[in-house]
């Protein structure tokens, strides 16, 4: 009896999206509109990207929701209404399935798939794309929507094995939730997520240990829910927000203060500092003075402010100490909000271990122990540890160029793009929030999302209308884009610190500042390279 080999199913579409969240729900919705066989592909159960993976303990956005949205659609924007100022997980989640059957885009989303590899047919000058579920895809272009912060880092211990309670990372909390009342619970990490998961959980365990390696700077949130009225004179500022949000430093709609930090009495700079301390965002951050970020003598006088504000708020002198930050300039990390983050730290269920004075050794069968000696009992572990920024979602899959160049093998020796858009060398394959563009770091993400695939969209449908084949970035303009990023980070003291914008989680990750800092000036880099029908890329 011949055994025939099993054929495992091929699909040919005119362009494979990978990823379901913001980006790749609009990419399909332009690429539908434009006539193109678009298909989707996720690897999780359901659509929402990052907010369909990040349900842990008090997830939800530090952008305002009235920013925190798709903006092309005066229809969508006229329909849904945001319950308060910052949503929480399970909002957002729900606003993208609304988008989603709203715009009628399931029938072109396949789930529970994951892209393992997508190699370039040099002959056939198409994608081919294996997934894990076995089926093959064949596309004339291939765009990442995967998102910069979902490749997790989730960091192993000598004897987890043993661990006898639970261990859980944050990106991949379960749908069903985790019972911790009543538990003993210990979190590493203290960024954004940390965070959030320990003001929410510190008043509900039996005893919460912190495990602290950085002590973050963070702002105090002012989250007001909405009334009726509310909604309504919200709905009414949309207009002049969707003009105003692309023109600001990180699409937000604050502006930056003009004016020199020096040319502004010390009274007012002090009065100004406290107006947008108690704005309860992020303006605070990326609002005020452009120098906050690029003149040391300015940012050590915004970062004692705000470290004395941190001070006032914890009652132990030495666990202020450890809370406050000390040797990195308030700016250069992530700045999260918080709700009671400092607070929490008064209870008598809550505790603070600084494991880089004493670091981890080992999970025993009931707990972790330091390198002191000192022993933690615990039940569940919460990893905190935060992603492999920019690069970590694209390069677990296998992509092969031209001549079979590797992107991850290119990366891993220098993190270069053309404008975040492409990569030479990798024809007909585009990036969205992507290294060395705002999207990948500096930016309110559906905002530069939506500038990124708008972006993209544009350019296919050229190609498309002259007949075209490929694109791709010369190495010139590739090369002089890397040189103008550097250029333009330099400025910045976030590009001298050692943090996840810099690749300094990831041992031996390129040192370089994923992101662009500057929405406004990435935007009309872009519309300059369209209005020049893409001049810098080969179109073929």
């Amino acid at each position: 009896m011949s055994v025939q080999a099993v054929q495992s199913p091929q699909h040919n579409v005119d362009a494979v999206i990978i990823g379901a969240g913001f980006a790749g729900l609009y990419q399909l919705y332009l690429l539908r509109k434009q006539g193109l066989n678009a298909q989707v592909l996720d690897f999780a159960s359901g659509v929402g990207g990052t907010w369909y993976w990040n349900r842990y303990p008090g997830a939800r956005t530090d952008s305002p929701s009235d920013v925190y949205q798709y903006f092309f659609s005066d229809e969508l924007l006229a329909e849904w209404d945001w319950s308060e100022r910052y949503t929480p997980q399970a909002e957002t989640e729900r606003y993208l399935n609304w988008v989603a059957d709203k715009l009628a885009l399931r029938p072109n989303i396949t789930l529970n798939t994951r892209v393992t590899s997508a190699h370039w047919d040099e002959a056939a000058r198409r994608w081919t794309l294996q997934t894990d579920t076995g089926e093959t895809w064949s596309a004339k272009f291939v765009v990442s929507c995967l998102g910069p912060l979902t490749a997790l880092v989730a960091p192993t211990f000598p004897g987890q094995d043993s661990f006898k309670g639970r261990i859980l990372h944050t990106a991949r909390w379960p749908k069903e939730g985790v019972p911790l009342e009543g538990k003993r619970v210990g979190v590493i990490g203290t960024g954004a997520t940390g965070i959030q998961v320990v003001q929410t959980i510190a008043p509900q365990v039996k005893e919460l240990t912190v495990f602290q390696r950085t002590a973050n700077y963070a702002i105090p949130i002012r989250n007001p829910r909405y009334s009726d009225a509310e909604k309504r004179a919200i709905h009414d500022t949309y207009p002049a927000l969707k003009k105003k949000i692309w023109n600001t430093f990180v699409g937000f709609q604050w502006e930056l203060d003009p004016r020199n930090w020096a040319d502004v009495s010390k009274e007012e700079r002090n009065a100004l500092l406290e107006t947008y301390w108690a704005d309860g965002s992020l303006r605070m951050w990326v609002g005020g003075f452009r120098e906050f970020l690029s003149d040391p003598a300015v940012n050590a006088e915004v970062s004692e402010f705000v470290r004395n504000k941190i001070r006032a708020r914890i009652h132990d002198p030495e666990t202020a100490r450890k809370l406050t930050p000390s040797t990195y300039p308030f700016g250069t990390h992530r700045v999260p909000l918080e709700n009671g983050y400092f607070d929490a730290f008064n209870r008598p269920n809550v505790h603070l271990v600084d494991i880089k004075a004493d670091p981890i050794q080992e999970l025993t069968p009931t707990g972790l122990k330091t390198q002191s000696g000192a022993e933690y009992p615990l039940d569940v572990l919460i990893l905190a540890t935060g992603f492999d920024a920019g690069t970590g979602a694209i390069t677990q899959i296998d992509i092969r160029g031209r001549g079979g160049r590797s992107l991850k093998e290119l990366w891993s020796r220098d993190l270069r793009t053309a404008m975040g858009m492409q990569v030479h060398g990798f024809p007909n394959l585009f990036l969205t929030s992507s290294p060395l563009t705002p999207g990948a770091a500096f930016c309110n993400a559906p905002i530069c999302i939506q500038h990124d695939v708008e972006w993209i969209a544009d350019c296919i449908a050229r190609l498309e209308q002259r007949g075209a084949k490929t694109i791709e970035p010369t190495a010139q303009f590739e090369e002089a884009w890397v040189k103008h990023h550097d250029e333009v980070a330099s400025t910045t003291l976030i590009s001298k610190e050692k943090s996840w914008y810099t690749g300094a989680n990831i041992e031996g990750k390129t040192s370089r500042l994923i992101g662009y800092p500057g929405v406004d000036e990435f935007r009309k880099a872009c519309d300059a390279v369209k209005a020049k029908d893409y001049e810098g890329f080969e179109i073929a």
